[in-house]
């Protein structure tokens, strides 16, 4: 039998050696890459003759099972010794054939015994080995509440409920409604959990505590305004995923982008254009100028985080980001806080007659001139180091080309929303509200494919907004009837009148303070939910004009936006491109907010008295 082949069907071939041994276990193929003193001493001992006797007498596929199965454990040839320890040990697939059950756990029949050990660390142990578990997040330890904001902000709540003395005039159910809502706004500010579980807890607590009951605690959560804030947020994402908000904002460019000035301007104007159909200035930031502005700024050789960021992309960001502001509160739908602001007026019993023109034509002489002005004072205050720029519209020209001829889906978002805008204009004359005409906006868009529904699923951001907001705004319609707000707008009111201030002035005074309050909020949303309801009563009580008060209110709650780099989402957007250092966002900020102070008041001063708000 020497030299004999043992064949079993199409299964594996075992060779006897000369002798009448059988050859260890090891791949012939790893044998012929050992040495021959390797070779040889993994060689077994020769079989007594009466067990090769035996042996040869079975039957081939036995003779095959007992060569497989019956062998010491035996090591690798030394030259792969080395390579085998860095191997991960692979586990036989549940659903894979076994021939034998191996003696020698070191020598257990896995996949990469039939590769060469680097193949067999490098594809065989990524395909049989799951994945191991991602890294826990540096923060993971430290998951939930931070500890210090929390306590302060429970204890601002604790000490007005307990250690600050209740107006008589003031019922202790209000009074406790008060408590919760200053420690969620203290939350608000001071960051123990995300905005949006912060305020379900203040909720919780409403509730829990009895101040409210459920219905009344969620019943914002079928304010209409509320919802088309959330339909508008899915409106921006149709800009975004058709491209049609990068298609106008690129031929701006390649009209007016021969110089730094130029640039700017094209950029604003194209944001303003929008920014009517497009309501959420955040989304206007991300999803289409601000990529815009990277795009231009590196092709001209600035970059982010670098000493060349200011030849061309510090200047750029901050003039898109100021004039910002402009854009929008030059229109009603430009922005979700005007929404919400024009709903909280309309419940303290300020109503605003066919609201979309009227918005306008009041902010449109201040917001037209602060938005032509904010680029060239910025170019004048932070000039960029280049002044010229021949290649942006080239670069324009290229990338429409690029993007081709108009698309299907980009004529239907321009209908759907010159359809919305109209109804948002016309609405109030045929009876259409104006969350009934972004209901029927976004149901052409569904209809049509231009959005799917995972499309607003995954607009994380409009849910919670629904969330938080809806908080807010409960509690804060709360506090009205239960008599709060008519309590401190009546206080201040008082202090003012000891001043003998006059209505001007105290508007002055009152405007300046809603302004710069904003430096505690990181959101504009948050701080019109948390202070408009209450600073318009307090401009009421003080003799103010309604309508006046309630829109340059809200005029104010969209300039200040870019005051900070956490000031609001297109802020921080605008900052983390990395362009411009910290103090000069504060710096810029600042001398913006006086820039539109001035024009604003001044101009508006003329127009409001000549359209007769006073």
């Amino acid at each position: 039998m020497a030299g004999q082949h043992l064949q079993a069907g199409t299964g594996p071939t075992c060779q006897l050696n000369p002798n009448g041994t059988r050859p260890s276990r090891i791949n012939q193929t790893n044998l012929t890459r050992s040495s021959p003193k390797a070779a040889a001493t993994s060689i077994r001992p020769p079989l007594p003759p009466a067990r090769r006797a035996a042996a040869h007498s079975r039957p081939p596929m036995e003779r095959l099972r007992l060569a497989v199965s019956h062998r010491p454990a035996l090591p690798l040839p030394t030259p792969h010794n080395h390579l085998r320890r860095r191997h991960l040990q692979l586990q036989p697939s549940p659903n894979s054939l076994s021939l034998s059950r191996p003696i020698s756990p070191h020598l257990s029949p896995t996949p990469h015994r039939h590769l060469h050990p680097i193949l067999a660390s490098a594809s065989a142990t990524q395909a049989a080995t799951p994945e191991p578990a991602p890294a826990p997040a540096a923060g993971a330890a430290s998951a939930g509440a931070k500890l210090l904001p929390l306590i302060l902000s429970v204890g601002v709540g604790l000490a007005v409920q307990f250690l600050a003395p209740r107006p008589a005039e003031v019922t202790p159910q209000a009074w406790q409604l008060l408590s919760i809502f200053l420690s969620t706004i203290a939350g608000l500010v001071l960051g123990p959990l995300p905005v949006g579980a912060w305020a379900f807890l203040g909720l919780t607590a409403t509730v829990a505590t009895r101040t409210l009951p459920f219905t009344a605690a969620f019943g914002a959560f079928t304010n209409e305004v509320i919802w088309l804030i959330v339909i508008s947020f899915f409106f921006a994402r149709g800009f975004v995923k058709t491209g049609l908000g990068d298609r106008v904002a690129t031929y701006f460019v390649k009209w007016l982008g021969g110089s730094t000035l130029g640039l700017s301007y094209g950029l604003t104007i194209s944001e303003a254009c929008i920014a009517p159909a497009m309501p959420s200035t955040t989304a206007r930031a991300g999803g289409v100028f601000l990529p815009i502005v990277k795009s231009l700024s590196l092709s001209a050789g600035s970059k982010p985080n670098d000493p060349s960021a200011k030849k061309l992309g510090a200047y750029l960001v901050q003039s898109q980001l100021q004039a910002s502001g402009n854009s929008s509160a030059l229109f009603l739908t430009a922005a979700a806080q005007n929404l919400l602001c024009m709903k909280l007026a309309e419940e303290a019993g300020v109503k605003i007659a066919s609201p979309w023109i009227s918005w306008f034509k009041v902010a449109s002489l201040p917001a037209i001139i602060s938005l032509l002005a904010t680029p060239y004072l910025l170019y004048k205050i932070f000039p960029p180091e280049i002044k010229d720029t021949p290649e942006a519209p080239a670069l324009a020209a290229k990338k429409l080309e690029k993007m081709g001829p108009v698309t299907k889906n980009e004529w239907v978002m321009v209908a759907t929303m010159l359809l919305a805008v109209s109804l948002w204009i016309f609405g109030d004359a045929i009876g259409v509200s104006s969350v009934v005409a972004a209901m029927i906006g976004l149901s052409i868009l569904l209809l049509l494919g231009v959005l799917n529904w995972d499309d607003c699923l995954n607009e994380k951001s409009a849910w919670d907004t629904l969330a938080w907001f809806a908080i807010l705004v409960g509690m804060a319609g709360q506090l009205t009837n239960v008599g709060i707000v008519s309590w401190m707008s009546n206080c201040v009111a008082k202090v003012l009148q000891s001043f003998s201030l006059s209505w001007p002035a105290a508007f002055g005074v009152l405007q300046a303070s809603y302004f710069f309050i904003h430096y505690l909020f990181a959101s504009q949303t948050a701080h019109v939910g948390a202070l408009y309801s209450a600073f318009l009563a307090m401009h009421l009580a003080a003799g103010v004009p309604a309508i006046l008060s309630a829109l340059a209110l809200t005029y104010n709650s969209n300039l200040f936006g870019a005051l900070t780099h956490y000031s609001s989402g297109q802020s921080a957007l605008y900052y983390g491109a990395g362009y411009v250092d910290l103090p000069d966002v504060f710096k810029l900020g600042f001398a913006a907010a006086a820039i539109n102070a001035l024009i604003w008041g001044v101009v508006g001063t003329f127009w409001w008295k000549f359209l007769g708000l006073y």
